[in-house]
């Protein structure tokens, strides 16, 4: 039984109690947060967990194997670190950290120390995600070309990141899941328009083979959007995260040289055949990745979703808010 410890209890700390109770193999211990009001809905809803003020009472508690970070971005360092060095295991909220030192030196000390740390990319424990990685790996999609995604809402403004800091992560965990290659570079740009962080922004992420990635943050659209397209040799997929059904749609379509000796003499034919909807497994992203987590402590396994993985995503962050103060110039990772 791996018994946790859940650091946070505001926006998302219910759904991580919530599921970590419904884990085979592992029971919420411990509950923290500095709100009396939190640690009472705690009470409520959990009589049987026990609720502190102090995080230091999960951090060092010997009834706790695995401790959840589910706190701003820029105490997620110290708090898995101190869990880290009092040997408990460590899930930690996304981004992982507010800089690449700060993870790098996370990650040096759970290998240290034979712990695992798991990095909160929950998009990557979807039916969805799940079924373009199989449709990737089969070659359904042939040679990719690009990835584009756009992930725009009216809000929730943020008081201690920027926009990129805030939505990013999850398409570029997303993308460094999907693509095999190796990101080279990033190009940002953004603006500030209401509360000192840039609320708008438009990432292009190169990599080592031909293809590129645009990724679009905003918190000031009229609606709600979230939808990729990735397009391929063979055949060019859209996902909708917001439709109820048919959340991936692969269409038949593209491109086919058919001479290539000189630009004049080059013959184009476009193909347009069949669209279809393939059936995507519909259960919480939240439970299947927790139950991973657990089963990685018990099995000493990595995780897809590592302290190497949230250490890639914090790199192209970083990058990225690197450009955007140079008003669009390329950086290398």
């Amino acid at each position: 039984m791996i018994r946790v410890g859940v650091i946070g209890y505001g926006y998302w700390g219910p759904n991580i109690v919530r599921n970590f109770h419904g884990v085979e193999g592992s029971r919420v211990q411990m509950v923290c947060d500095k709100s009396p009001d939190m640690l009472r809905r705690v009470a409520q809803n959990y009589p049987d967990i026990q609720t502190t003020t102090n995080a230091d009472d999960v951090l060092t508690s010997p009834q706790i194997d695995a401790v959840a970070v589910i706190t701003p971005v820029w105490t997620h360092f110290e708090l898995a670190k101190k869990a880290l060095e009092n040997g408990k295991h460590v899930f930690v909220e996304k981004p992982f950290t507010s800089d690449v030192a700060q993870a790098e030196e996370l990650i040096e000390l759970a290998e240290k120390k034979g712990l695992v740390i798991m990095v909160d990319h929950t998009f990557l424990f979807t039916g969805a995600v799940k079924k373009m990685r199989q449709l990737i790996d089969e070659q359904v999609l042939g040679k990719l070309y690009y990835y584009d995604s756009t992930r725009v809402n009216l809000g929730l403004f943020q008081h201690d990141v920027n926009v990129i800091w805030d939505l990013a992560p999850h398409d570029l965990s997303i993308m460094d899941h999907l693509i095999t290659e190796k990101a080279e570079a990033v190009s940002a740009t953004g603006q500030t328009h209401l509360n000192g962080h840039e609320d708008i922004a438009f990432l292009t992420v190169y990599f080592s083979g031909k293809v590129i990635a645009h990724i679009n943050v905003n918190w000031l659209s009229p609606v709600k959007v979230r939808t990729t397209l990735i397009g391929g040799e063979k055949k060019m997929l859209v996902w909708n995260d917001l439709e109820a059904d048919e959340k991936i749609k692969i269409y038949d379509k593209g491109v086919d040289i058919k001479n290539r000796e000189g630009v004049y003499q080059m013959l184009v034919s476009y193909r347009s055949g069949d669209m279809w909807a393939p059936q995507v497994p519909q259960k919480e992203a939240l439970k299947a990745e927790l139950d991973y987590f657990v089963n990685c402590i018990s099995n000493k396994e990595t995780p897809i979703n590592d302290g190497e993985a949230g250490c890639r995503v914090v790199k192209m962050l970083e990058a990225a808010n690197k450009s955007i103060s140079k008003r669009g110039e390329l950086v290398y990772l």
